[in-house]
């Protein structure tokens, strides 16, 4: 797993995990800046990820960022929203 990012210019964060096959793959979420606020307007993972749990490992560390840069997650997509929901330990980043 590479670190977590902020790619502030293209209103993304991402991360990077180490497949199978050696070669780093990337989750991503699109989001807009609403105030303190980040709306969470899509999440993805590159196919070779799906179902490895990457994805949630992600949302784990944007929790963590969002926690430690004192934003606020808005959850639109459907699988942030779905996340949160099983993650009621990481309702404090929702807002």
């Amino acid at each position: 797993m590479t670190d977590f990012r902020d790619v502030t210019g293209e209103q993304r964060y991402e991360q990077g995990f180490t497949h199978a096959d050696g070669e780093t793959r990337r989750v991503w979420a699109d989001y807009s800046v609403q105030g303190d606020r980040r709306a969470i307007l899509h999440v993805e993972a590159e196919d070779e990820l799906r179902g490895s749990g990457a994805a949630g490992q992600f949302m784990q560390s944007l929790a963590d960022h969002a926690r430690a840069e004192g934003h606020k997650l808005t959850p639109v997509c459907g699988y942030a929203v779905a996340w949160f929901r099983r993650h009621k330990d990481q309702a404090d980043v929702v807002g």
